[in-house]
């Protein structure tokens, strides 16, 4: 099922010494005390230092959506390397021009609508330079609307857009967004039920522009305050809530109708992650702009970037310098997206997300059914979710979910003779969600096997 990795010679406790003294804890996340070391990558696996492998769920935040180690991805790399490795942005390289001309395509065959694409390193980066090219298309209008529990990055203008306030609270922001509910129906804010409450949310979104009492619309003018709506398809860090069907479609009428512009943050979900290139594309409308990264280079260089309408985005309305980076469009990340783009055509990753992501759904719903503590279970292709309740089957349990972290990643699950680790994502409102995006190529032998753990380690804990 997996390569066998020989143990290092690695000194782990060393490590752990070191970065205590050595290391800003700023920029990183300390889930697990200790941190865990890996020492080795191939396919859906991590290794550690003693060569056991660790079957990972969660790939990298949605990172490496095709296999660590990926051989075809990785061999571009390598050839760009030989050639041509480094260059300044203020010239021109094929792989930049040919990578924006597959995406802008790709975006026509599926929107109609004519575009260009604007490169970054980062997600939070590419976030930031759609956060100016709104407010210029806007005639500078800084607000902006978002959703509860939507992450768009920690940069002070990605974190003013984005609903956590820990992320500001030390540092200030820009103007921070209006945030409106998003339409999670497990925890509908609203209290309504999904069978019968009539998109009950997107009406109280659209009562915001009947006065201009409720402070966002001049209807006198026929102006609003706030220039776009960033919204994630499908909630990444909020814990993979996927929305009910019809509420885009109802929601996008309402911007276009008072011309606010909407902005699809597709930093998670691309990639074919829900089984389409682009998340959105499942839910029926065409956004305005869209931010992209992460799995567009299975995570070996960072690259990011928007594609947005012409109109917004041509050089006489957005021109040369509004935003820059060094290593914006660099040739390392613009040969392995160029290739990752290449090889989404050539498969049929839609079939193959689509068949597995039922698979492992049907296997996550069996595992609620003998579990209480799995109050929910949803997903979209590979974007998938459980949410961990306490035994009323609602009420978050955190701590729960934090036992089923640490445990997974002790090492120490056998199956069939053989010890695992499993690797898994903390999400959601509440942190009670396990959130499961393993990689695109993972094989139904190896979602079995994420299954039994997963039973494992539901059972070693709850009896």
């Amino acid at each position: 099922m997996e390569p066998v990795v020989h143990k290092t010679d690695i000194d782990e406790r060393q490590l752990l010494r070191d970065e205590s003294v050595y290391c800003s804890y700023g920029d990183t996340v300390h889930y697990l005390e200790p941190a865990k070391v890996f020492s080795g990558c191939s396919g859906s696996f991590l290794y550690d230092v003693g060569g056991t492998p660790y079957l990972d769920l969660q790939m990298w935040y949605s990172a490496v959506n095709f296999g660590y180690a990926n051989e075809r991805l990785a061999n571009a790399l390598k050839r760009q390397i030989d050639t041509l490795p480094q260059l300044a942005s203020q010239y021109l390289h094929r792989e930049k021009v040919e990578l924006a001309v597959m995406l802008c395509k790709a975006m026509e065959k599926r929107w109609a609508a004519k575009g260009r694409v604007h490169f970054n390193v980062g997600g939070s980066q590419a976030v930031e330079d759609s956060l100016k090219l709104t407010r210029n298309a806007c005639k500078g209008k800084g607000l902006m609307f978002a959703f509860e529990g939507g992450y768009h990055g920690r940069t002070l203008g990605a974190s003013a857009i984005t609903s956590s306030y820990r992320y500001r609270r030390r540092y200030g922001h820009f103007d921070r967004a209006q945030f409106i509910p998003f339409p999670y129906c497990f925890r509908c804010p609203y209290k309504k039920r999904r069978e019968s409450c009539d998109m009950y949310c997107v009406e109280q979104f659209a009562r915001l522009f009947e006065t201009e009492y409720y402070g966002v619309w001049d209807a006198k003018a026929e102006e609003a305050e706030y220039a776009a709506f960033y919204v994630e398809c499908i909630q990444g860090t909020g814990g993979y809530v996927a929305p009910p069907e019809g509420y885009f479609p109802k929601l996008k009428m309402i911007l276009d109708e008072h011309k606010i512009l909407l902005v699809d943050d597709e930093i998670q979900m691309g990639f074919y992650r829900t089984g389409k290139l682009w998340g959105m594309e499942h839910f029926g409308v065409t956004p305005d702009v869209v931010i992209f990264g992460k799995a567009m280079t299975n995570g070996l260089n960072p690259l990011a970037g928007m594609w947005a309408r012409e109109e917004l985005i041509s050089p006489a309305v957005f021109p040369c310098g509004s935003t820059h980076s060094t290593f914006a469009s660099n040739p390392l990340g613009t040969a392995v997206a160029l290739e990752t783009m290449r090889m989404l055509e050539e498969t049929d990753y839609e079939s193959m997300v689509g068949g597995k992501g039922s698979y492992f759904l049907e296997g996550l719903r069996e595992l609620q059914s003998r579990y209480p503590v799995i109050g929910d279970v949803d997903g979209v292709g590979l974007a998938l979710r459980a949410e961990i309740c306490r035994p009323d089957g609602f009420t978050p349990d955190k701590a729960m979910l934090d036992r089923i972290v640490e445990e997974g990643v002790r090492g120490d699950i056998e199956v069939d003779g053989k010890k695992y680790g499993l690797v898994l994502d903390v999400g959601g409102y509440y942190k009670n969600v396990i959130t499961f995006a393993p990689s695109l190529h993972i094989s139904f032998e190896e979602i079995t096997l994420g299954l039994r753990l997963l039973d494992i380690l539901l059972h070693r804990l709850t009896t």
